[in-house]
């Protein structure tokens, strides 16, 4: 039955039934399903209330009006007034307890599309842009939840207050309800009409919004770009254009629904004629009483109002709907990498890192890396060199798996990194990035990231190692000082460092410098060099560098070029290649013949 209803409405209005939505949003409604079904429940009373004045203004009419009697006129007042208090604190009590559970709803979904947001892959976040992140991770849940409860509540609302209003108009006359009720179906054909059109304005909307946000993010975080390079004009133009189709979008929804209220105005008011020129012959034949004539007026308003305004009701429930359909797209994700039922814990790497037969693309048919053979040796340095592009970066990626080869395998002491639980095998590596990210909080909190629990001893060790004393002790709160949004009121070589302490804290076997000291100048970079140093003792390091002066010491130096291994060997080794690819890059750094 209910699957009927909900197709009925479906292929009525909707072009995704309520009935689906409802019942796929049911695990979120089931914690607090007493309040929600009181809530809907009292929604009954509170429509089917409606009907009292209409029905109490025959026996007003013709028992007061026509009749003359006083003592019924002092009773009718005061019922009326009682049904309407009462009807008044349903109101109030139906519209506290949805509000509540459409908000609690709100938090949870928010709450569990967060959980999905920190499940996804690199790659996922690779494809989509910040302002598309907020709208389907955040403002969706908003719309869906609270559109979900508030808009159940109206439809039980109004349902109720049609049906007992239409037993009024069926009390009264079922000459002229044949009438009102067939004004009422007529009335919802513009809506059938539409819904197509409007689903599509409606979903271009909610693009054009995540594109806006994006916008407001990049004028937030490239301020000093924008400021540096004189873009505001740009920026500005970018964002009227933006604003326009906004603008576009949105009266294009009221080209396409706008006039939805006025045709059923209009439909309406035809109904209400034929009623009253039909109801002139029912009383002149006396078929019907003028209290009979009164109270059907009035129920058959009161009936009629809500109808005026449904075309803008619509809307609503469309973009409801709608967010629903989003964030269930978004549940319905699988991320790329996963770990398998049996997948096997990583204590630690006691021999070796393989690369075997490893080839990788981002993009199917563009290879990034091709047939990678590498053999790290446990308490060994491998650095990465090449030019940009060449598939240095992709190589330490494939390590805590932020991507998967399409081809090969990295083993980790013989174990495919594909057959360890993620978290005991990114337990086991520390990673400083060329931009490393500082979240809002102490400088404290930052460098405890890297290890939860962590004793204060191991705290000061890992200051200590990073160089970071003496900028420590320059601060009013020390460790405990405020770093705001990203950490941007310090230095670079700062951040480089509160990085390494992070890295240092971890205290993991495995160390990846992905361009580590590449954007700092010269004293930075030779203070951050001594933190490195420290990092790298007795820990098994994956280097990337552009300056070569850092990596002369590796044990091996790799050359990537075109995605493909062209030489690797030690520094000296490197050098004594006629032609060779790194002893070319090194007197191109250090312009020697």
């Amino acid at each position: 039955m209910k699957k009927t209803i909900g197709k009925f409405l479906d292929g009525l209005i909707f072009s995704n039934s309520l009935y689906v939505n409802y019942k796929r949003m049911w695990p979120f409604i089931k914690p607090y399903w007493f309040r929600a079904c009181l809530g809907v429940a009292l929604a009954v009373p509170v429509g089917a209330l409606d009907s009292v004045v209409a029905l109490f203004l025959k026996p007003y009419t013709d028992d007061v009006l026509v009749g003359k009697n006083a003592t019924f006129a002092a009773y009718i007042p005061l019922m009326i007034i009682s049904f309407v208090l009462v009807q008044s604190i349903l109101n109030y009590t139906v519209k506290y307890m949805t509000t509540w559970v459409g908000n609690k709803i709100t938090l949870d979904v928010r709450k569990k599309l967060f959980a999905k947001l920190l499940s996804m892959d690199t790659a996922y976040f690779d494809g989509h842009d910040s302002g598309h992140v907020m709208m389907r991770y955040n403002s969706d849940a908003d719309t869906a939840c609270n559109g979900l409860i508030n808009n159940l509540r109206l439809v039980i609302s109004k349902v109720f207050s049609s049906l007992s209003l239409v037993c009024v108009l069926f009390y009264n006359s079922w000459q002229l309800t044949v009438i009102a009720v067939g004004a009422v179906l007529v009335a919802f054909v513009p809506i059938y009409i539409v819904r197509r059109k409007m689903e599509e304005l409606v979903r271009g909307t909610v693009q054009v919004g995540s594109v806006a946000m994006k916008a407001y993010n990049e004028a937030f975080n490239g301020n000093r770009t924008i400021a540096a390079y004189n873009l505001q004009k740009d920026e500005r133009s970018m964002f009227d254009n933006l604003m326009e189709r906004v603008f576009n979008l949105n009266m294009g929804i009221v080209k396409h629904t706008g006039w939805l209220s006025p045709l059923m105005h209009f439909i309406i008011s035809l109904g209400l004629a034929f009623v009253i020129w039909q109801s002139s012959s029912l009383i002149v034949k006396g078929v019907i009483t003028s209290g009979n004539f009164t109270s059907f007026v009035a129920a058959l308003l009161l009936l009629y109002t809500p109808l005026k305004t449904v075309g803008d009701d619509y809307v609503d429930i469309k973009k409801a709907l709608l967010a629903i359909d989003r964030i269930f797209e978004i549940f319905a994700i699988q991320p790329r990498i996963t770990e398998p039922a049996d997948a096997h814990t990583l204590r630690g790497v006691k021999k070796e890192i393989k690369f075997e037969n490893v080839s990788f693309s981002y993009k199917e048919g563009v290879p990034v890396l091709k047939n990678i053979n590498l053999t790290v040796p446990v308490g060994s340095t491998l650095a990465l060199v090449g030019n940009s592009g060449g598939g240095k970066s992709t190589v330490v990626n494939l390590l805590p798996r932020f991507y998967d080869v399409q081809q090969g395998c990295v083993r980790f002491d013989g174990q495919d990194v594909r057959g360890l639980t993620l978290s005991s095998l990114r337990d086991q590596i520390a990673v400083v990035f060329q931009d490393n990210f500082l979240f809002s909080g102490t400088i404290r909190e930052n460098i405890l990231i890297g290890r939860k629990g962590a004793s204060e001893a191991d705290l000061q060790a890992a200051v200590k190692n990073a160089h970071l004393e003496d900028f420590i002790a320059s601060l009013d709160k020390g460790l405990d000082t405020e770093l705001g949004e990203r950490g941007l009121t310090l230095s670079g070589g700062q951040r480089q460092r509160v990085a390494i302490a992070r890295a240092f804290i971890r205290n993991a076997p495995v160390v990846v410098l992905d361009e580590a000291t590449s954007a700092l100048d010269n004293k930075s970079e030779a203070i951050v060099q001594k933190a490195l140093d420290n990092l790298m003792k007795n820990r098994t390091v994956f280097v990337i560098a552009h300056r070569l002066s850092t990596v002369i010491n590796a044990d091996k130096i790799v050359v990537l070029n075109g995605g493909e291994i062209v030489e690797q060997g030690t520094h000296e080794e490197l050098l004594k290649l006629e032609n060779g690819a790194y002893r070319a890059l090194y007197n191109a750094q250090f312009k020697k013949a």
